[in-house]
């Protein structure tokens, strides 16, 4: 699993990548919050720790940004404000959960398990687009009532793209979700597991659409275009 540390205290940000490190999560750093928008956009991580306090732009304003661009990945936020109304605010910008410093690490790695656990229970459910259907928990997917037979890597780029529906999913992001630690996948292999999924899907009236410059987006398509 792949988070992201927002964090500018570089100390902080060092036990944090190593805790992290040490429980198996693979872990990014960035000390600044406007480029943390921009990896938050275009890679596909399972949580992002993200500090208040940051330089320029702060954290709040980074998960008011992420969310207005409806970016649901999970916010572990981090602060050295412990007030009420600091709490509810960044509740309510979008964070799901909070955490004051000084903590200590086994604290942390509880509530990043804990709200890695909720997101992938929020998305285990069946999803739909004409006759195909998804079921996010088990792994499935159907066409016109018939099992799509999808190998690991067809069924990433589908269920990114079903999720993301209507929107666009940048094809760096995709490539980000197929890649793994042992091997990192190009946006140009992307194209061919998109082509494979499009030969799947041939004949359904389901097609997934080029965006020239920006990635891939399933839809159905019109009648008169079958």
């Amino acid at each position: 699993m792949r988070l992201l540390v927002v964090e500018d205290d570089l100390t902080l940000a060092a036990g944090l990548i190593e805790g992290l490190g040490r429980e198996g999560f693979q872990v990014d750093h960035l000390a600044a919050a406007e480029p943390a928008e921009a990896a938050l956009g275009h890679t596909a991580y399972d949580l992002a720790v993200v500090d208040i306090g940051l330089p320029g732009m702060d954290g709040l304003e980074l998960i008011r940004r992420v969310r207005r661009r409806g970016l649901l990945t999970p916010v572990l936020i981090l602060t050295a404000r412990d007030g009420l109304d600091d709490r509810v605010v960044g509740l309510d910008v979008g964070g799901d959960d909070y955490l004051v410093k000084p903590f200590l690490l086994p604290e942390l790695l509880a509530r990043v398990r804990a709200l890695i656990r909720r997101s992938r229970a929020a998305a285990s459910m069946v999803l739909s687009l004409g006759p195909l259907v998804l079921d996010v928990q088990r792994h499935t997917a159907s066409l016109g009532g018939e099992a799509l037979e999808l190998t690991g890597r067809e069924w990433e780029v589908l269920e990114q793209l079903v999720l993301a529906m209507p929107r666009v999913v940048a094809k760096q992001k995709l490539a980000d979700s197929l890649s793994q630690w042992d091997k990192e996948i190009t946006p140009n292999a992307v194209e061919i597991y998109v082509s494979r999924l499009r030969g799947k899907l041939a004949g359904s009236g389901v097609t997934v659409r080029t965006v020239r410059g920006i990635g891939y987006r399933i839809e159905e398509e019109a009648p008169d275009a079958r």
